[in-house]
């Protein structure tokens, strides 16, 4: 048997506190896909990756890892989730250069306090998001 390669995810968790308030959030506030909703959970499609918000199974929450969304035009984005009521960490900011990029990342949380972030790529001119 050869080499095991784990190549493509098919689901990220998010645990929640309250299921309609972050299913609220995930669809109208940032605007994912909604695909369909069960007992304690929700699901949405992240570009072929389905996000699943659900409840705690046990006593205690669970941490979550971040989820970086990629976006084309940071600024924008920036702009139209913040008129959206969501409250960014921080402003988009330069995270590293790369050789023939820079990588901009904004850091917010949703309703139930995960931590989230927006992530561009921009063509290395000199400037960031506008």
């Amino acid at each position: 048997m050869g080499d095991v390669q784990l190549t493509q995810i098919g689901q990220i968790a998010v645990v929640v506190d309250d299921l309609e308030r972050a299913t609220a959030f995930y669809r109208d506030t940032l605007g994912m896909r909604f695909q369909f909703q069960v007992p304690r959970m929700s699901f949405f499609d992240a570009g072929g990756v389905r996000l699943m918000l659900g409840l705690p199974e046990g006593s205690e929450k669970a941490a979550t890892s971040t989820i970086y969304y990629r976006v084309d035009d940071l600024a924008q984005v920036f702009e139209q989730l913040s008129g959206r009521g969501v409250e960014f960490v921080e402003a988009p900011h330069l995270v590293a250069r790369m050789e023939d990029h820079d990588l901009w990342m904004a850091f917010f949380h949703d309703t139930e306090g995960n931590l989230l972030a927006l992530m561009s790529e921009l063509p290395r001119d000199g400037g960031g998001p506008a």
